[in-house]
C-alpha cells in the first residue's frame, strides 16, 4: 500500500464542490479542508506508486478549480489505526 498526502491549492469559490470531486476519485480516501497556505489535503492511497499518476496528475489535477498541489508520499505508518487496517487488508510489514 502506498499512501501519499496531496495539499492543494484551489479557487476559493470552489472549495467545497472540488474537496467533493477529489473525494470521489478512486484512491482518495479522505480530504480535508485546513487552514494556512493549503485550502485541501487529500489522502491518497493506491496499491502502486504507479498508480500515484493516475489519481493525482491524471484526475484530481484536472479537477475544476484546483489550480496547485504538492505531493508527499510516505515511507512508514506508526499510527496504531494505519497498521491495523493494513493488516486487515492482508499485507505484510
Amino acid at each position: 500500500m502506498v499512501t501519499a498526502f496531496v495539499l492543494i491549492q484551489t479557487d476559493a469559490s470552489r472549495i467545497p464542490e472540488s474537496a467533493q470531486e477529489i473525494s470521489e476519485i478512486e484512491g482518495i480516501s479522505e480530504v480535508y479542508s485546513v487552514t494556512g497556505e493549503w485550502d485541501l489535503i487529500a489522502v491518497a492511497r493506491v496499491t502502486k506508486h504507479e498508480d500515484l499518476a493516475d489519481v493525482i496528475a491524471d484526475r484530481l489535477s484536472k479537477v475544476q478549480g484546483v489550480q496547485a498541489t504538492t505531493t508527499h508520499i510516505a515511507f512508514r505508518a506508526y499510527s496504531q489505526h494505519d497498521l491495523d487496517a493494513a493488516f486487515s487488508l492482508g499485507f505484510d510489514h
